[in-house]
């Protein structure tokens, strides 16, 4: 069985789930997810997880994401996108500058209400579920954040941008939002994702490229261990007798460690590691042999290691 991520270029015209039971029947293993989803119309990096590392989904739900959208002025539709029944037409007569200082005003921390076309849930039941019975209701707004956007083109009624944004954002929505800031509607017309995380789409495979690389043997080489997604975190590497302390998921104390390496303390006695070590912070664990076993949390309180999430 595979373990490890792997980084998916959904091309558009299928679900995120129908990428995921493709890739299934290609690499012959049930045990596959992905986070992150992309709308059938949409295209673009899709992070899927393999085996163990479908316990990633939690970690990487909070994950920062980059895209490509061109937006469609003077349209409003009831999926918020191109693919959805038109609701109301204007006329488009605001000018370039007035476009950009739209765009431009929804950076930073803001909020927004979702789209009714969404997988989010009401009383147990999802959004575009109420909304295919016909059903819209209220739905609360929630704080997102607009790092950075870049207008690459304005060619009215169509504007071609790019957008960095924190988890929760609907690129969808932002273009119903900017429209709406201009008074004549708008709705997105095309979506690529070019960015998840350190997922990129420049080193992103087609499921054919994936198809061709498992039959030549070759696919280990573009799956991603799982320690990856915690390359920022410190890591912790347990004395050769204390393993079985980890592989247990059992706590960890000062005196089962051999060793915390990071980027301003490697191998430091314990005394200097104690001063370091900041209350809730998070640890890739290694066994003595340096096989990547979980992701551990330092309680102060207790002043021991915690276990998050086994690996194993």
């Amino acid at each position: 069985m595979y373990n490890g991520l792997i980084n998916v270029y959904k091309e558009p015209g299928f679900t995120s789930m129908d990428a995921v039971a493709v890739l299934r029947g290609i690499l012959k293993q049930k045990k596959i997810g992905h986070t992150g989803t992309l709308d059938p119309a949409a295209e673009g990096v899709l992070m899927v997880c393999l085996g163990n590392a479908t316990k990633l989904c939690t970690f990487l739900e909070d994950k920062d994401k980059e895209y490509e959208c061109r937006m469609l002025l003077g349209v409003t539709t009831d999926t918020e996108d191109t693919t959805g029944t038109v609701l109301e037409k204007k006329d488009v007569d605001c000018n370039e500058e007035e476009i950009v200082e739209a765009i431009k005003s929804f950076l930073g921390d803001i909020k927004q209400i979702p789209p009714m076309y969404s997988a989010l849930k009401k009383d147990g039941k999802k959004l575009y579920e109420l909304a295919r019975e016909g059903k819209v209701i209220e739905r609360e707004a929630r704080d997102i954040k607009i790092f950075r956007i870049d207008i690459k083109e304005i060619n009215i009624p169509y504007v071609t941008f790019t957008v960095h944004c924190s988890k929760g954002t609907y690129i969808r929505s932002l273009c119903r939002d900017i429209g709406e800031k201009l008074g004549c509607g708008g709705c997105m017309d095309h979506l690529k994702r070019t960015k998840v995380s350190f997922f990129e789409e420049k080193d992103s495979l087609k499921l054919s490229d994936i198809e061709a690389l498992a039959k030549e043997g070759k696919i280990d080489d573009f799956i991603l261990p799982t320690s990856d997604v915690f390359k920022d975190l410190s890591s912790i590497f347990v004395k050769e007798e204390s393993s079985k302390i980890i592989e247990n998921g059992n706590s960890l104390l000062w005196s089962n460690i051999v060793k915390i390496v990071c980027d301003d303390m490697t191998e430091k006695d314990t005394v200097e590691l104690k001063s370091k070590v900041n209350d809730m912070q998070m640890f890739k664990v290694y066994t003595s042999a340096n096989k990547f076993i979980a992701v551990y949390k330092y309680d102060a309180g207790e002043d021991i290691f915690k276990c998050e999430k086994m690996f194993l």
